[in-house]
C-alpha cells in the first residue's frame, strides 16, 4: 500500500472526529468541501422526500458533533422532550393540565439552559457572598448554540400550547426542524409554524433562489472573514485586552471596531445560513436590516438581530403584559425583557447591565413618545436633521453598550472610559490614522456599505440573481481571494457561538 494510500483512513477518522479547537464554520475550506458534496447527493434525494429528510438530519448532527462532540445527544434529548410533550399537550382539554404540560416544556428547556450556562455563574456569586471555596468550582462545557436551538423547541410547545400549531405527527420532522444546519449554532431563530410546513414540501431552488442564495453567501464570507476577522485580529482585541497601553482615542475606535465587527460577525453569518438554506429549498426570515441606520433604539431593536427580538416580544413581553397593564407595567415589562434577554448573552454582571441599559432606553423612548406630541418610533416618520441626530446618539447608546458586551471584566469597562475621558490624546490621532491605514481603511468601508441606501443593496443582489453562471462563479473565485489574502491562520469561530 503506497504511503498516501495508507493516510487515506487515518483523514478519514480526522474529518469525522470531534476536535473542539477547530469547529465546523461556514467560513472555513472544509465546511464549503463538505458542503459541495452534501449538494450533491441532496439533489439526488430531491424527490425522496423520507430519505431527504433522515440524509439532512444526518448531516445536521454531524454538524453539530464538529463543534460540541457527544453534546449533539443533547439536542436530540430536546428534540424528543418537546415532540412527546407537544403531542400530550394537544390532546389534554382541561386547562390546568395543558399549563402543567407546557410548564413541563419550558422547564425542561430553561433547565438545561441553567445548567450548562449559568451554574459557574451562580458558583461565583456564591462564593463571593459565603467566602472562596463555600462552593467548588466546575467547569462545565457550554454546547455551542444551546441557547438557539433551546429557545426554537420552547416556541414550538408554547405555539402548540396557544393553539397557534399542530404538533407534528413524526418526530424525524421535529427533529430535522431543530437540528437543521444552517440555523442550528447561531440562528436566526426560526418559528415552527414558519417552518414546518417547508419539511416535506419538495425543494424547489429557482434561478432567483440561487442567484440570491450565492450572493447572500458570498457577502456573508465578505463581512466575516474579510471584515469582521481583520478588524478584530489586528485592532479590536489588541485594545480591549491591555486598554492601559492605547490612547483614549485608540480606545474609542476600538469600540466602534467592535460595534462593525459584531454586526459583520453575526450578520455574516445570518447571511450565510439565510443563502445555504436558499440553495437546499428554504426560506428564513431577515435576521438584520442596517441596524446602525436606526434613529432610535426602539428602531435599532427592529433591525437588530430581529429574530430574538420578536422572539422576546411575542414569548416573554406580552407573556408578562405587554402594554396591557398600564403604563409602568409597561416600563417594567420591557425592562425585565431585556435584562432577561442580556442574561441569555451571557452569565456575567456586564451582561445583565446590558440587557439593563437596552431596557431603560426602551423605556424612557417610549415615555419620551407619550409626553411629547409629534415623537416617532422610527427614524424614517422623522425629518431629515431629526434623523440625524437621532442615528447619531443611538449609535452612541448602542456603542456603550457594546463596551460591557465585549469587555472580559467591569475592570475593563473602567479603564477603556478613563482612557478615553482623561487620556484622549488628540496630537497622536494622525500618528495612530497612519499606523492603522489598512485596518481604519476597513472600517471606513465597513460602515460605508452599511449607511447605503437600501436601493442600492437591492439593485446588487439583482444583478448578482441575473448575472450568468460563469460570472457568478467569477465573484465567487474574486471572494475567495480577497479572503485568502487576509485571513489569518487560525480559524476564528463566530461571536455568537458563545451565546
Amino acid at each position: 500500500m503506497t504511503p498516501i494510500a495508507a493516510d487515506i483512513p487515518a483523514s478519514l477518522l480526522r474529518l469525522l472526529a470531534y476536535d473542539g479547537t477547530s469547529p465546523l464554520i461556514f467560513s472555513s475550506g472544509l465546511f464549503l468541501f463538505l458542503f459541495a458534496g452534501f449538494l450533491f447527493f441532496y439533489a439526488l434525494l430531491r424527490r425522496a422526500t423520507t430519505a431527504r429528510i433522515l440524509y439532512v438530519i444526518a448531516f445536521s448532527l454531524y454538524f453539530y458533533y464538529k463543534s460540541s462532540g457527544l453534546y449533539f445527544l443533547l439536542l436530540i434529548f430536546a428534540a424528543a422532550s418537546d415532540f412527546l410533550i407537544a403531542r400530550r399537550l394537544h390532546r389534554t382539554e382541561n386547562q390546568a393540565g395543558r399549563r402543567w404540560f407546557v410548564a413541563l416544556s419550558v422547564a425542561v428547556n430553561l433547565g438545561m439552559l441553567g445548567y450548562f450556562k449559568y451554574t459557574n455563574f451562580l458558583i461565583d456569586i456564591a462564593n463571593d457572598l459565603f467566602g472562596e471555596g463555600f462552593l467548588e468550582f466546575r467547569n462545565i462545557f457550554l454546547p455551542v448554540g444551546i441557547s438557539f436551538f433551546v429557545f426554537q423547541s420552547m416556541s414550538y410547545t408554547i405555539d402548540v400550547y396557544r393553539r397557534q400549531l399542530r404538533p407534528l405527527d413524526n418526530w424525524f420532522d421535529y427533529l430535522f426542524y431543530l437540528s437543521f444546519f444552517p440555523q442550528l449554532v447561531a440562528g436566526p431563530i426560526v418559528r415552527a409554524r414558519d417552518f414546518i410546513p417547508q419539511i416535506r414540501r419538495r425543494p424547489v431552488v429557482t434561478r432567483e433562489m440561487f442567484g440570491a442564495g450565492v450572493f447572500l453567501i458570498l457577502t456573508g464570507l465578505f463581512k466575516k472573514a474579510v471584515l469582521s476577522d481583520y478588524i478584530s485580529l489586528n485592532f479590536v482585541d489588541r485594545i480591549f485586552d491591555e486598554p492601559l497601553l492605547y490612547t483614549g482615542f485608540e480606545c474609542l475606535m476600538g469600540i466602534y471596531g467592535y460595534a462593525l465587527q459584531i454586526y459583520c460577525d453575526f450578520s455574516g453569518y445570518s447571511d450565510m445560513a439565510i443563502g445555504i438554506a436558499l440553495l437546499l429549498g428554504f426560506r428564513f426570515p431577515k435576521n438584520f436590516d442596517a441596524p446602525y441606520k436606526s434613529a432610535t433604539i426602539t428602531e435599532f431593536w427592529r433591525r437588530w438581530h430581529i429574530s430574538l427580538s420578536s422572539w422576546l416580544r411575542d414569548y416573554l413581553y406580552i407573556s408578562l403584559g405587554g402594554n396591557r397593564k398600564g403604563r409602568l407595567r409597561t416600563y417594567g415589562n420591557l425592562l425585565l425583557t431585556m435584562l432577561l434577554g442580556g442574561l441569555w448573552h451571557g452569565a456575567a454582571i456586564r451582561f445583565i447591565l446590558w440587557g439593563a441599559l437596552h431596557g431603560a432606553a426602551l423605556a424612557l423612548h417610549k415615555l419620551w413618545m407619550s409626553l411629547v406630541p409629534g415623537a416617532r418610533a422610527t427614524g424614517s416618520e422623522m425629518r431629515w436633521w431629526s434623523r440625524g441626530i437621532g442615528m447619531f446618539l443611538t449609535f452612541n447608546l448602542v456603542c456603550f453598550g457594546w463596551l460591557m458586551f465585549r469587555a472580559e471584566s467591569m475592570q475593563t469597562v473602567r479603564l477603556m472610559l478613563h482612557q478615553i475621558f482623561h487620556s484622549f490624546n488628540a496630537p497622536m490621532i494622525p500618528q495612530v490614522l497612519a499606523g492603522y491605514a489598512g485596518v481604519f481603511a476597513l472600517l471606513a468601508a465597513g460602515y460605508l456599505l452599511h449607511l447605503l441606501p437600501r436601493r442600492i443593496d437591492d439593485a446588487a443582489q439583482r444583478l448578482a440573481v441575473r448575472a450568468p453562471l460563469v460570472a457568478q462563479v467569477a465573484m465567487a473565485a474574486v471572494m475567495i481571494w480577497c479572503v485568502m489574502q487576509v485571513k489569518s491562520s487560525d480559524i476564528q469561530p463566530f461571536i455568537y457561538f458563545q451565546f
